[in-house]
């Protein structure tokens, strides 16, 4: 057999090779559309075969789905609730644990001085030792708490800071100033939490 004979065959073999793959696939794709088609038609068969009543139960059932589902989201927004009250609570109550806690120092100070004050015969030594304890209270407040005290005699007055208990005329007096301190002011930090009561000095008119 000749070469030219050879290759004739051997294209007609890849030829009839190729006509049977490329129905396989046609075929496989035929099946694939009749079965997709197939599910659909039962898919419509079985909802055109629901009856009125069928229908009314799978929607009462969908609403009691849904009521079940709204209930349990209420509950839990109830319980969220209840939670961060409760924390609210316990922030408010116990949000003064760390001052009480820094005071116990001084306390024990003044206890200590009052026991020593049993036994003592100089009253300086008592003083000395108060004075002490309130240097040391007053330096905690101020850097731990940025608790600041304010008012002193001379000092301009501040209707914002300072409350006026009385006004006197000074013919020297060029504005008003604190001519006498009753009990100092306090700030946290920037804000005003106990005013200065004060007597204020005024110019005559």
């Amino acid at each position: 057999m000749s070469d030219k004979e050879n290759e004739t065959k051997e294209e007609e073999k890849v030829d009839a090779a190729t006509d049977s793959s490329t129905g396989s696939e046609t075929q496989e794709g035929a099946d694939t559309a009749a079965a997709a088609d197939s599910q659909a038609q039962d898919q419509a068969s079985e909802e055109k075969e629901l009856s009125p009543e069928e229908k009314i139960a799978a929607l009462e059932k969908e609403i009691a789905d849904l009521k079940t589902q709204a209930l349990y989201k209420a509950a839990e927004n109830d319980n969220w609730r209840k939670r961060m009250m409760q924390q609210k609570d316990e922030a408010v109550a116990y949000a003064n644990a760390s001052l009480l806690g820094d005071l116990l120092d001084s306390l024990d100070n003044f206890d200590r001085t009052l026991d020593a004050a049993k036994d003592a015969k100089d009253a300086k030594s008592i003083a000395d030792g108060i004075k002490m304890i309130n240097k040391s209270l007053v330096k905690m407040l101020e850097d731990k708490y940025g608790l600041v005290s304010y008012g002193k005699e001379g000092d301009e007055f501040n209707p914002e800071e300072h409350e006026a208990i009385g006004r006197q005329e000074d013919e020297k007096a060029k504005k008003e100033t604190l001519a006498q301190v009753y009990l100092k002011g306090y700030k946290l930090k920037d804000k005003v939490i106990r005013h200065a009561k004060v007597m204020v000095k005024v110019p005559k008119a």
